[in-house]
């Protein structure tokens, strides 16, 4: 195995691993943490493939902004209950079961299809005369306007409804 194969094998087994850990944590402050070291890989896997603009997004963005507004949610529903609570007993096998025949049907599917997309006008010179950011900016802004500003809309409304919902538990 080569260096970069052997990095890119230690971040792809770490998300996988830190992503289970993640959704199977029975205390959501736990989830949370362990959310935020996969988000750390997953911005080491963005460095490892030269997206250093990616890479810092990732880190403001998702492991600043996005947990904190996950941890707000946490404190502000007050989970007690459902921490003491034994969750899982008798939905195991029937899980196992669904996934091992899901897996049956689509490992088959998976593996016969190969999608090799058209090559777009921002080659990997282009972007290198241009720099990342820019033709991200460019791409962003031009391209993807709509999706970008429905996103901005939808974090808004969720922004201002976590507020809502503070300020009326305050009174």
């Amino acid at each position: 195995m080569t260096a970069p194969q052997v990095f890119f094998s230690y971040f792809a087994a770490m998300i996988t691993g830190l992503s289970l850990l993640v959704v199977t944590r029975k205390n959501p402050v736990h989830s949370v943490l362990w959310m935020l070291l996969l988000f750390v890989h997953i911005a080491g896997l963005y460095l490892f493939l030269n997206a250093e603009f990616l890479a810092a997004i990732q880190i403001i963005i998702y492991a600043g902004a996005i947990l904190v507004l996950f941890l707000f949610v946490i404190m502000l529903l007050n989970l007690r209950k459902e921490e003491t609570e034994k969750r899982f007993q008798r939905q195991w096998p029937l899980g196992l079961g669904i996934g091992v025949v899901l897996m049956m049907f689509l490992v088959p599917v998976l593996g016969n299809i190969s999608v090799v997309p058209p090559l777009g006008p921002y080659s990997v010179d282009a972007i290198k005369s241009e720099g990342h950011i820019m033709t991200v900016g460019k791409v962003l802004y031009t391209e993807f306007l709509l999706p970008f500003e429905i996103a901005s809309v939808i974090l808004l409304v969720a922004i201002v409804g976590a507020v809502v919902l503070a300020k009326r538990r305050l009174e």
